[in-house]
C-alpha cells in the first residue's frame, strides 16, 4: 500500500527509482495499491498521471474521496467543499451533490437546499465565501465529513497547505468535529479490505513519508510500515521513528524497501 505524494511522485515528477520499484514488486507477484489522501483528483485521472510517469495503475488507486463516499448513503444531499475527485466519488456512491462551495451553486440560508452532509477536501479555490457556505450548512445540521487531516503535502518545491488545513478552518467556523475518512482513519482501512478481499492485512506493507498518517494507518490496519525519507520526513527522523516504533523500518525510498523484500 503505497502513499503517492512523497513516495511515488513529487508534484509532476516521479520519485527517482519508484516506477522501477513498482515494476519489480509486481513482477515478483506482489499486489501494489496506491493509497492516497489526495481527494481533489478522481482516481481514474490519478491512475492516468501515474501511467505517464511509468507506473500503470488502472484500478489500483484508492483515494480519500473514495473512502469518504463510504460515509454517505444513496440519495443523501451533499455539499462539497472539495475538488472533482470528491464529486465523482459521491456520485458513484449514489449521493446527490447539490453543489460546491467554491462555484456559487449553493446559497446560504436557502431552506430548499439544506443538506445532509458537507464533505471537505483539498481544493485550490477555497476562500472566505466557501468557508461561510460550508460552515453555515454544518451549523444548520449537516454532518461534517473530512477526506483527511493532512495539514500539508509535499511537492517538488517543498510543502504546501493540504486538505486538513481547509478542514480545520471549517471545523473552527462551524464548531463541529469532522468524521475523517482518509488515512489513518477506519473508512480507508475498510476501503482497502474491500478492494483486496482481505479481512487480515497483517501480511501487507504500508509505505509512506509520514508516521502520523501513513504509520498510524499501518498500525490501525495491522500492517507493517516503511517510513520513506523521500518526502516530508528526512532520513535521521525516519531512523529515529523506526528505532522506537514496532513493525516499522526506515528506508531511503520505495526502491530500497522493494530491494530489501526481494532479497529475503
Amino acid at each position: 500500500m503505497c502513499d503517492l505524494d512523497g513516495v511515488v511522485r513529487l508534484g509532476r515528477s516521479a520519485v527517482p527509482g519508484a516506477p522501477e520499484a513498482v515494476a519489480r514488486a509486481r513482477a515478483a507477484g506482489m499486489r501494489v495499491l496506491f493509497v492516497t489522501n489526495n481527494s481533489a483528483t478522481p482516481a481514474v485521472d490519478q491512475a492516468a498521471k501515474l501511467a505517464s510517469l511509468g507506473v500503470p495503475a488502472d484500478g489500483d488507486v484508492l483515494t480519500a474521496a473514495m473512502a469518504a463516499a463510504l460515509l454517505v448513503r444513496p440519495g443523501e444531499r451533499v455539499l462539497v467543499a472539495g475538488g472533482p475527485g470528491v464529486v465523482g466519488a459521491l456520485d458513484g456512491a449514489g449521493a446527490r451533490v447539490v453543489g460546491r462551495t467554491d462555484d456559487g451553486t449553493w446559497a446560504m440560508g436557502d431552506a430548499a437546499e439544506r443538506v445532509d452532509a458537507v464533505v471537505v477536501g483539498y481544493h485550490e479555490h477555497f476562500d472566505y465565501a466557501g468557508l461561510a457556505r460550508a460552515s453555515a450548512a454544518v451549523r444548520a445540521g449537516a454532518r461534517l465529513i473530512g477526506t483527511n487531516r493532512d495539514a500539508t503535502y509535499p511537492h517538488e518545491r517543498g510543502v504546501a497547505p493540504g486538505g486538513g488545513s481547509i478542514l480545520a478552518a471549517v471545523e473552527t467556523a462551524s464548531g463541529a468535529v469532522a468524521t475523517v475518512a482518509g488515512k489513518p482513519y477506519p473508512p480507508m482501512g475498510e476501503l482497502v479490505r474491500r478492494t483486496l478481499g482481505l479481512a487480515d492485512l497483517g501480511a501487507c506493507w504500508v509505505v509512506g513519508d509520514r508516521d502520523d498518517t501513513d504509520g498510524a494507518f499501518a498500525r490501525a490496519v495491522g500492517a507493517r510500515f516503511a517510513l520513506a525519507a523521500s518526502g516530508v520526513t528526512d532520513a535521521p527522523t525516519a531512523r529515529e521513528v523506526a528505532a522506537r516504533t514496532p513493525d516499522t523500518v526506515a528506508v531511503r525510498d520505495l526502491a530500497e524497501l522493494v530491494g530489501t523484500l526481494l532479497a529475503r
